[in-house]
């Protein structure tokens, strides 16, 4: 039998549908507004993004390839013909990727690192703050004879500097090195100390263009653009990950609940409520509980626990009752004597448990001590009586 929908569940369906679509439309089809994306990706036409420099080295004979995945998984790479770039990695799992690129290096490939995080990345990096606080970009001065020494002036940002020792230095902001490049095994590092010289903006530059050239190496090899580091994964949901996409399917799918909870609920058969009788056990129950716990009886229960021991050790143990009354010549003591005599139940537990089960009446117990000590009385009962069982069947 088929739900014919009301007039309100219609047009609640079509105004979700509506704003759905613009939300849409907003996010795919909106131009942006704003050049405040720092990310030096490929997928970023701002003047901070290197959307040009992918294409670019693409039109000059270069195999250029967006790399997406773990750096581990460079070992099904040629790495003697491929350059990885890492522009301005972020510091999510970066702490992963270093045994990846350090197998690649020693493999033979090549990388290009620029900023301050890539250190955590490269193999025997060190890096520190500039000797002076620059306010705006430097224009470098060459201080080798390599290709990267002779691409001339270049407008560099200088937010760290190298200091390590062992690499070579090709350009330089007066004593601050920005530009170096090492061996590691067979492979080779080129650090820039920022990703402005291969930027959108940056490649306008013929020094910015000369040095980006002059690092990746000579045409015909691969270039791998890693956009790992950038929060791009293999699969569209790996990808959503962390972006408002993400938040955007959550909305939707509370939305669909709250539809579901308001118009389902009126859909359904309509059924009178179960009213509890007032003279129902729980309903009795309940309400004693509540007394004792308003008056704080604790010691109540533990009494009662008490005495259904002293009642089983009595009946079904067979220990006199002038052994388990409270008296001079008796008490928890004697009681776990006579049960260790008994039952040959010798835990010391027991005696410390109806001690204090016996003091509880003069002591005031939390709710939980109480429960405690209830638990462990009726507890000692069903030691008891599992041993009285296995007697019996022995003897059978």
């Amino acid at each position: 039998m088929s739900t014919k929908l009301s007039g309100d569940a219609r047009l609640a369906l079509w105004v979700c549908g509506g704003v759905l679509a613009v939300i849409l439309v907003a996010a795919f089809l909106a131009p942006a507004r704003e050049d405040n994306d720092a990310t030096p990706s490929t997928w970023n036409s701002g003047s901070a993004g290197a959307k040009a420099a992918y294409l670019l080295l693409g039109e000059l004979g270069y195999a250029t390839e967006r790399w997406n995945k773990p750096a581990a998984a460079l070992s099904d790479v040629d790495a003697a013909h491929t350059t990885l770039v890492l522009a301005e990695p972020g510091l999510s799992d970066v702490g992963k990727e270093k045994a990846g690129i350090a197998d690649f290096l020693h493999r033979g490939g090549r990388v290009v690192a620029t900023g301050a995080v890539s250190s955590l990345i490269l193999p025997g990096a060190q890096i520190g703050l500039p000797e002076h606080i620059y306010t705006a970009l430097c224009y470098t001065t060459p201080q080798s004879l390599s290709a990267m020494g002779r691409a001339g002036q270049i407008a560099m940002a200088v937010p760290v500097r190298w200091k390590g020792t062992g690499a070579s230095i090709d350009q330089a902001c007066g004593q601050d090195a920005v530009v170096v490049h090492y061996s590691v095994g067979d492979g080779e590092v080129v650090w820039w100390s920022s990703s402005a010289p291969l930027s959108n903006r940056g490649l306008r530059n013929d020094p910015g263009l000369r040095l980006l050239l002059a690092s990746v190496g000579l045409p015909g090899r691969k270039v791998l653009f890693d956009e790992y580091i950038h929060g791009a994964r293999e699969g569209l949901w790996a990808t959503m990950n962390g972006t408002p996409v993400t938040a955007l399917c959550w909305q939707l799918a509370a939305v669909a609940l709250l539809l579901v909870l308001s118009f389902g609920r009126r859909s359904g058969p309509l059924r009178t409520l179960t009213a509890a009788s007032r003279t129902s056990p729980l309903e009795f129950a309940e309400s004693m509980g509540a007394l004792y716990q308003k008056a704080g009886a604790a010691d109540v229960a533990v009494g009662a626990a008490e005495r259904r021991l002293m009642e089983f050790l009595h009946e079904e143990g067979g220990i006199p009752r002038e052994t388990l009354r409270s008296g001079p010549n008796s008490g928890p003591e004697a009681i776990a004597a006579a049960v260790a005599v008994r039952f040959f139940y010798t835990t010391p537990d027991f005696a410390v448990d109806l001690k204090a089960a016996r003091e509880a009446e003069f002591s005031k117990l939390s709710a939980k001590g109480a429960l405690e000590l209830v638990r462990r009385i009726d507890g000692h009962i069903a030691k008891l009586r599992a041993l009285m069982t296995d007697s019996e069947r022995r003897e059978a």
